[in-house]
């Protein structure tokens, strides 16, 4: 397996930094969107924000957003409160041009609402109210399987997999886009505080690990999965975590980059610097633009030249996206993604 490494942002020629712009393939993304409450200052804990900026989020609605966002065709699948922030929320997917159609309204549950902040010591801290919330409760018979038929690539985390009645429609939605020929992209997206236990957590993550075409992980999911084992070390990923079905394995590193496994090669592709003003949903919009790239060219997996350039590309929408606050608003434009990537 060959390995490269670089942290040059600027060698790629502009044109050719992935993302591409009027492609028709869709994206279909499963899974929750809340309401994010994130403080209008840096470095404090929950307790001593003193105010609080309401902001769309959950991660696969992040993604979905992010994707129309680069010029692309999304489609979000998940279940709101019949409430002001549901509708909200929806209509949020609509002005960004994100497909609606498998959204779905439950007057019995409310919208689910989580606390965020950047801790001066630099850990995230999450408070979240859903007991239940209405995402956790979306029914297989509530699915839009054409929708989920029409898919190119379909997207989803692991928060959908803790509570049924979610859990089940998670594994049917996949079990549809798998037989259609979609394929499947997953970020685990850990979110410890939710699931009932560290353990239930490893669990459920991995149960649907083997099915994914496509994982992106962070280093602290590495150490987390493996049992704190290094996330740094080639031969922990690719013994522990990397599968024979598996066609790219991306470890997300911050502002230090991006490392790719296939079956072909590995390496890494250095990060873009910016000044970070809140880290929430950077991951999201990495996503959102190695999907985009990866929706226009079904085959950039097999080609290392053209996997480090879609990469360098994802890098730079992670980077912009923490110079705002919050994850939808900063969802960057495909232009302002070459634009830094040109400077």
């Amino acid at each position: 397996m060959a390995q490269r490494t670089s942290d040059a942002s600027k060698s790629l020629p502009a044109d050719k930094r992935g993302g591409t712009q009027g492609n028709n393939s869709l994206v279909v993304c499963f899974g929750e969107m809340l309401i994010d409450f994130v403080p209008t200052v840096n470095g404090v804990s929950l307790a001593e924000a003193p105010t609080f900026k309401k902001v769309p989020g959950g991660a696969p609605a992040n993604v979905a957003v992010g994707i129309s966002r680069l010029g692309g065709s999304s489609a979000f699948i998940g279940k709101v409160g019949d409430d002001e922030f549901g509708h909200m929320l929806a209509d949020i997917l609509k002005q960004n041009n994100v497909n609606i159609s498998g959204v779905r309204f439950d007057s019995g549950a409310r919208t689910a609402l989580a606390f965020v902040t950047l801790r001066a010591d630099g850990e995230r801290e999450f408070l979240f109210f859903r007991h239940p919330s209405a995402d956790m409760l979306l029914r297989e018979s509530e699915l839009d399987v054409g929708l989920i038929k029409k898919a190119t690539i379909f997207h989803y985390g692991s928060i959908s997999l803790i509570e049924e009645p979610c859990r089940s429609t998670h594994l049917s939605a996949m079990n549809i886009a798998k037989r259609s020929g979609s394929i499947l992209s997953y970020d685990p997206n850990l979110r410890l505080p939710l699931w009932p236990s560290a353990e239930a957590a490893r669990q459920g993550i991995m149960s649907i690990w083997d099915q994914a075409d496509i994982i992106k992980i962070s280093e602290e999911e590495i150490s987390f999965l493996t049992g704190g084992d290094d996330p740094y070390d080639d031969n922990v990923v690719l013994k522990k975590l990397f599968r024979p079905n598996l066609k790219l394995l991306l470890v997300t590193e911050g502002q230090k980059g991006c490392r790719y496994y296939t079956k072909e090669f590995k390496g890494k592709v250095g990060g873009v610097k910016v000044k970070s003003i809140d880290t929430t949903g950077a991951g999201d919009a990495f996503v959102s633009g190695i999907l985009s790239s990866l929706a226009s060219d079904l085959n950039l997996y097999k080609d290392e030249k053209r996997l480090r350039e879609a990469i360098l590309f994802a890098n730079a929408c992670g980077a912009l996206t923490v110079t705002e606050r919050g994850a939808i608003p900063a969802m960057p434009t495909r232009q302002a993604v070459l634009q830094i990537l040109s400077t």
